[in-house]
């Protein structure tokens, strides 16, 4: 059919285990590399090896390239060293070695998207090496890096020391994505521009401390960030932090998210409260907080409690929030940590009129003492009662593979 049919362009997309006649037939399509148009191929390692070697020499006609396992592993993937789309404008590449260095960048100079995650530490580039063939991609509009295992500190010391000495311009980047440890981010930051950037998605691995003051600078001088809505979320395995630039709880994808993995609920919010304290002249025009919550009933870590430090700690970083919104499973931590305890009582959250609870904790005057001091104060707050003041919203984050929904509350 191939053979005889007209110059039509061609999409190879498969996903499912690879047969014989599959792979017999995938091979034969790519050998008319003028033809193909886009690729897409999610398939077992030992599957994906023995196609990707057929994905040489020039291919003048491809736009999209997809390629990676369907589940994580070691082994290394490596595309041709021939191989060449000089037409190419979205390319993701999922658990590879680094083609960094390789012709494919150089040459695909029209990319728009750009995904590359790594698996393998031993394949993590030096950030002077991943930006110098990314400073020649001026058409990039989304850009994901991602690291998917932590990097042994001392390697990723050593990583770290050689110095930087390319800077890039991404004049047209709107999305910027990026998952690894927060030292790799704070290298890289202060070396790029993305005078256009909207949406900026952040997964940190776990770790016991955060820094991150070139993220703060990095975000200072993007003009397109002006915040309104921050909206936690605490999981069983990871803390999220989304921050809208409008009010509302909308579903939508937020304008800067970021995600901790941890598991453990103390962790979570002294990770979070960490970034969020450095990052807080970002929030400076925050009004609405929401803390939300998604602990199955199940877990082991149901009972977990946060130190009310931290807690007030992570409050502390929204001077001028004037409504805050709490989960049921959130109240009696949120409730104690409010209370002033012989500090002052405008200390903390000096700007709040509303505290939006669920209806019980109304009912058993949970947070009576916070609101009496704030009436002595001279600074009433007003409490209302809501049956599900956090736990019915949906969110949205950047994937790999898309966009991820977490569910509302069941």
């Amino acid at each position: 059919m191939l053979a005889h049919s007209p110059p039509l362009p061609l999409i190879i997309d498969h996903e499912i285990n690879l047969t014989a006649e599959d792979e017999e037939g995938i091979i034969l399509a790519l050998q008319h590399r003028e033809r193909v148009r886009r690729i897409r191929l999610v398939l077992p390692v030992s599957s994906l090896q023995k196609l990707i070697t057929a994905i040489d020499d020039e291919f003048p006609a491809l736009e999209s390239l997809y390629l990676g396992p369907r589940t994580n592993h070691s082994s290394p993937l490596i595309l041709p060293s021939t191989f060449e789309a000089p037409q190419l404008r979205y390319l993701w590449l999922n658990y590879f070695a680094s083609p960094i260095g390789s012709r494919l960048l150089t040459t695909a100079v029209g990319l728009v998207r750009l995904l590359l995650r790594w698996i393998n530490p031993s394949t993590y580039p030096h950030p002077n090496n991943l930006l110098q063939p990314l400073s020649l991609l001026p058409q990039l509009e989304r850009l994901e890096i991602r690291f998917t295992l932590v990097l042994n500190p001392d390697f990723e010391s050593q990583l770290l020391k050689t110095p930087i000495v390319t800077y890039a311009i991404f004049p047209n980047l709107h999305c910027l994505g990026f998952s690894g440890s927060s030292a790799y981010l704070e290298a890289l930051l202060p070396y790029m521009t993305t005078p256009l950037l909207e949406t900026l998605s952040i997964h940190f691995f776990n770790q016991l401390s955060f820094s991150v003051p070139c993220l703060l600078q990095f975000m200072m001088t993007t003009e397109n960030f002006k915040f309104r809505s921050v909206k936690f979320v605490l999981r069983y395995w990871a803390a999220f932090v989304f921050v809208y630039s409008t009010e509302g709880a909308s579903l939508r994808l937020c304008d800067f998210e970021v995600k901790v993995i941890c598991g453990q609920l103390d962790q979570q919010v002294s990770s979070v409260a960490q970034i969020c304290n450095i990052l807080s002249p970002l929030f400076s025009a925050v009004v609405e907080l929401t803390l939300d919550y998604r602990e199955p009933t199940s877990s082991s870590h149901q009972h977990n409690q946060a130190d009310r430090t931290r807690w007030r700690e992570l409050l502390g970083s929204f001077r001028n929030v004037k409504t805050i919104r709490v989960h049921d499973g959130l109240v009696s931590q949120l409730s104690h940590s409010l209370r002033s305890d012989g500090e002052p009582p405008l200390e903390l959250l000096p700007e709040l009129k509303e505290l939006v609870c669920p209806v019980g904790s109304v009912q058993d005057k949970a947070f009576a003492p916070f609101i009496h001091e704030r009436e002595v104060a001279g600074q009433p707050v007003n409490l209302i009662g809501e049956t599900f003041p956090a736990g019915r919203f949906r969110y949205q984050l950047m994937d790999p593979n898309g966009v991820y929904v977490l569910d509302p509350d069941p």
